[in-house]
């Protein structure tokens, strides 16, 4: 009886203790439920003292890197750079620790190379890195890296760098490049071509489950929107390239499973579509290119040798439109301006032959040549009829640059099939019809003012002052009916002048 009442005890004298116990957390948990007390505890000083005390131990810790030693924060990140990307970096002590945008390490003067050559110099490098760790600088793994102001310098046997840069693993990092140069040089370390980037980003899609590179760059003053995305398992390369100015559009695949790369390019220009298949090796570049449409209009075969350098390129096609070649405007006329070409180790052939020449519905059987050899460019030994009565040719040609004017200087020689039928064409009275075999005469035509000069006229052997003044009242910039009725008046002016 004695157990059970001690046990009867302990059990009333442990309730009473959970009551109390309970009484009085549950009577600070009131003031919750109270108004005024709510607003007591959530006053403006507290709540602003409490933001302050936030914001400045936020601060106070984000700004533990500055007590970094930067020599041993350089080689954490050399060490992390170079094995994620197999690239060997050079870092300076220039070094600056930043809070914003998101803190981030700023290096200057910095080049990174690849089998001892040097790829590229970077006047600026900024590293991102994630907070998480600022005790310990040992642990501290960089997020996003981005580029400024560097110069890249490829050649034949890097010329692929970006492309190969794709297979790193990108995920959960971002790697840009913005406001930069690409050097792509010769054998003797000549500049060939510029390629500026504006913006150009490498990073893990999770949709599509592969990295993807987008540039937006510049090249020849011509803009260009990049896309490239990389098939490691079925060796398959795709890219997409937007030329908005040009209204052009190109859709590429390239099969790089062999030493011998195989490609497939799709052009869509102004709703009109051609395909180009193309092969790749360690020594040459060859490609077909066609229209296709169900009515193929041309087809181009071409062939590059890498060293040394030479291109060769024929096509045909049922008819060249000169007006979207030569116009002052064109893409042609601005591409021979930057004088890239003129290259003394560029040598480059083209031979385009054409059944129709527009807008001039006369001319036809065009054979045209371009040539370009140590750096100077002619179209010599083009020919073109007209109707079946003049043949054309060019020589002693050469287009260059002067005071911003694109320019072709050369000698037209006119071997004069019919000369009947032209008096006929052009109604010239039969007292001004005298035989005329060959027609000689120099000529300069500026592309920019479209604007075309005669000098030294030879007609059947015979310089003949009077009809080069003649004939430099013509102008090509008068309407299509205004030129053909401008033009027959000149010529009856330059036969009466012949005839005497």
């Amino acid at each position: 009886m004695s157990k059970h009442n001690f046990f009867v005890n302990i059990l009333k004298k442990t309730n009473l203790l959970i009551n109390s116990l309970l009484e009085k957390n549950l009577n600070k948990l009131n003031f919750l439920f109270q108004k005024d007390k709510i607003l007591d505890f959530t006053r403006p000083k507290r709540v602003f003292l409490f933001i302050i005390v936030i914001l400045s131990l936020s601060l106070l810790y984000l700004s533990i890197p500055y007590l970094y030693n930067k020599n041993q924060l350089t080689i954490n990140f050399k060490n992390q750079i170079s094995k994620k990307f197999n690239l060997d970096f050079i870092f300076s002590n220039d070094l600056d620790y930043n809070l914003l945008p998101w803190p981030n390490f700023t290096f200057q003067n910095i080049t990174f190379s690849k089998k001892n050559k040097n790829i590229a110099n970077i006047e600026r490098m900024k590293i991102f890195v994630s907070p998480r760790n600022f005790f310990f600088p040992k642990k501290i793994k960089f997020k996003n890296i981005i580029i400024e102001n560097s110069n890249f310098n490829l050649n034949k046997d890097n010329y692929n760098f970006f492309i190969q840069f794709l297979d790193n693993d990108f995920f959960e990092l971002d790697f840009e490049i913005i406001n930069s140069n690409v050097f792509y040089r010769n054998i003797e370390k000549e500049v060939l071509l510029i390629n500026k980037i504006n913006f150009l980003r490498y990073y893990y899609d999770t949709k599509e489950f592969r990295n993807i590179l987008i540039a937006e760059n510049e090249i020849f003053n011509i803009p260009y929107a990049l896309k490239l995305r990389n098939d490691n398992k079925k060796k398959k390369l795709f890219s997409k390239l937007n030329l908005n100015s040009l209204k052009l559009q190109i859709e590429n695949e390239l099969n790089y499973s062999n030493d011998k790369k195989y490609g497939l390019m799709n052009l869509i220009y102004q709703k009109n579509k051609s395909e180009i298949n193309y092969t790749v090796d360690k020594e040459y570049f060859t490609f077909n290119f066609f229209d296709k449409s169900i009515n193929q209009s041309f087809n181009y075969k071409s062939k590059i040798n890498f060293s040394p350098f030479y291109f060769y390129t024929s096509g045909k096609i049922d008819q060249l439109n000169l007006n979207n070649l030569f116009k002052s405007k064109s893409f042609l006329v601005n591409f021979l301006k930057t004088e890239i070409l003129n290259n003394e180790n560029l040598n480059l052939d083209a031979f385009i032959i054409s059944k129709k020449i527009l807008p001039f519905h006369d001319l036809t059987d065009l054979n045209m040549k371009f040539k370009i050899e140590e750096g100077l460019i002619d179209v010599d030994d083009t020919k073109f009829s007209w109707f079946n009565y003049l043949d054309f040719k060019i020589s002693n040609s050469l287009i260059y640059v002067n005071n911003n004017n694109l320019i072709l200087d050369g000698k037209f020689v006119i071997d004069v099939k019919n000369f009947y039928e032209i008096y006929k064409f052009f109604q010239t009275p039969r007292n001004h019809r005298k035989e005329i075999n060959k027609i000689e005469f120099n000529f300069n035509y500026n592309f920019d003012q479209e604007v075309v000069k005669f000098k030294t006229i030879q007609i059947n052997g015979v310089i003949n002052e009077n009809i080069s003044k003649i004939l430099n009242q013509f102008s090509s910039k008068k309407s299509k009916i205004e030129n053909r009725i401008h033009f027959k008046n000149l010529m009856n002016k330059v036969i009466k002048s012949y005839a005497g």
